[in-house]
């Protein structure tokens, strides 16, 4: 069979679609600008990131997402290839009519192995385990033989899917995580092992909801990063974020942090990956309905990376990508057009004193900026943030909220005058203490914005209304110092030349 996979790879061009590379494109967020990242599958090959992903072309075909790539050295150039694993067309009943998420591995034959969902609504199970094998990680042969289905106790065929393949070093065997349920009718997480990488057997359930719901558990990752082993997940309902519980042992037990999520549902099916140094989890941000703030979110959209640090005790916290931060050192300057409510200023530190509403107003936003600053409160009084969109009134229709008196930063989809009595369209909890000192970074590209907070959480954001608007500060009966404001671009690489 080896023999037969290697002459399959040598013509695999006769029958898998591939493009020829493209040129490396600028984008800290990005999508292909005719179609939309779905769930990601990070894989490092030892100097870059194989990015591949689920491609939602959104163009009526019978079938739909395909694995295609985005390849990265430093998550700010990117190179497309696109449809690297197509879906099947050739019959009604093909198991990969439409396919899923999996992962990525490179097998001791040295052979690139993949594993996918294959999805076929009108067959039964709906969902099978699949294998494709590669030379070069982008041109890929089918295994069909090696598909395989749920068994027993998983009877819910519908819900067998996500592999994610690495090889434990500890247990010197390849392991496969699988979303799926048992039957009690709730979310599990099965464990096959294999040696070959062609032959799985059944373990049994790895792990268990334990978030108080019936949820599936989507799009699982496990690896050991320093003395920690780290499972990540996403509730597929209700809260639908990406949560991740903490071991010693592959095998668990796994303990679930106080704070055991990164950012709100507007970051989902985030998954693990690792470079040579660095611990990264990436995952997508979604497109909304028609292109409009107001309207509800759609499956797919931005690829968003965040990097997560690691604290003494293991747990982990999002922030923004090194690599990204080091190449936005081009300075912009930010010089304000209006000011209200008795807002004092002195070059880039802005005092708002707690009375009523105050405002700063800039220019607008435009490209892949970096902002970042240093904020300090009195008290825990009133609302403040960034505000985006802004009109002539002052006040934006799109709004970055820190609420000392909720513990919370939240994302409002209302105007700014409005804010104080609105439900967040997303929110995630923050410590706010009064007379507290915290850095804010945020990171903005096109209408992705995704701001980190002193090193506790961080949001991800769709705003169709941020680019090519003035944007502001405000503080709405809050007293509130902030320093050190200051903005930058991309600098070097493909940017320069964009």
């Amino acid at each position: 069979m080896k023999k037969q996979i290697l002459a399959g790879l040598l013509a695999a061009s006769s029958f898998c679609f591939t493009l020829s590379p493209a040129q490396a494109f600028p984008a800290i967020f990005p999508n292909t600008g005719y179609s939309w990242v779905g769930d990601t599958m990070p894989f490092f090959d030892g100097e870059e990131f194989r990015i591949f992903y689920l491609e939602d072309l959104r163009d009526g075909d019978i079938g739909f997402h395909p694995w295609s790539l985005l390849t990265t050295k430093d998550f700010t150039d990117y190179q497309h290839d696109s449809k690297v694993i197509p879906y099947d067309t050739s019959n009604e009943f093909a198991k990969d009519s439409a396919l899923g998420t999996g992962s990525v591995v490179k097998g001791k034959d040295g052979l690139y192995h993949a594993f996918y969902t294959g999805f076929n609504w009108r067959s039964m199970p709906k969902e099978t385990i699949m294998h494709a094998v590669s030379r070069d990680l982008v041109s890929w042969q089918k295994v069909p033989e090696d598909s395989f289905h749920g068994s027993k106790p998983y009877i819910y065929d519908d819900t067998f899917r996500d592999p994610n393949v690495f090889y434990n070093e500890e247990c010197g065997e390849y392991w496969m995580l699988i979303t799926t349920r048992s039957k009690k009718a709730r979310g599990v997480i099965a464990r096959y092992t294999s040696k070959d990488l062609k032959h799985w057997e059944d373990k049994g359930i790895f792990f268990e909801n334990d978030m108080g719901s019936d949820a599936n558990m989507e799009c699982p990752t496990l690896l050991k990063y320093g003395k920690y082993w780290y499972l990540t997940f996403s509730d597929q309902w209700p809260s639908r974020v990406v949560h991740y519980r903490v071991a010693t042992d592959s095998m668990g037990p796994f303990v679930k942090p106080e704070r055991d999520y990164f950012d709100a549902s507007g970051f989902y099916a985030g998954k693990l990956a690792q470079d040579k140094e660095s611990l990264y989890l990436v995952g997508w941000t979604p497109t909304k309905a028609d292109g409009k703030d107001t309207r509800p979110t759609d499956w797919a959209g931005n690829l968003v990376a965040h990097q997560l640090k690691q604290r003494a005790d293991g747990t982990l916290y999002p922030v923004p990508v090194e690599k990204v931060t080091g190449r936005m050192q081009k300075p912009v300057a930010l010089t304000p057009i209006l000011e209200s409510g008795g807002v004092q200023s002195d070059s880039s530190s802005y005092h708002f004193a707690g009375q009523g509403y105050a405002d700063v107003v800039m220019p607008k936003l435009e490209g892949i900026r970096k902002i970042t600053g240093h904020f300090q409160m009195k008290g825990q009084q009133g609302q403040f943030g960034l505000m985006f969109n802004v009109g002539p009134n002052q006040t934006g229709s799109l709004n970055l909220v820190f609420d000392p008196a909720k513990q919370q930063v939240a994302f409002y989809n209302t105007d700014t005058s409005r804010v104080h009595a609105a439900k967040p369209e997303l929110a995630v909890p923050v410590s706010l203490r009064p007379d507290g000192s915290y850095d804010f970074t945020l990171l903005v590209d096109g209408t992705v914005a995704v701001l980190y907070i002193n090193d506790q959480m961080a949001l991800s954001t769709r705003m169709y209304g941020l680019p090519d608007h003035p944007w502001g500060l405000f503080s709405s009966g809050g007293e509130v110092s902030l320093t050190n404001l200051q903005c930058s671009a991309l600098s070097g690489g493909a940017a320069e030349n964009h």
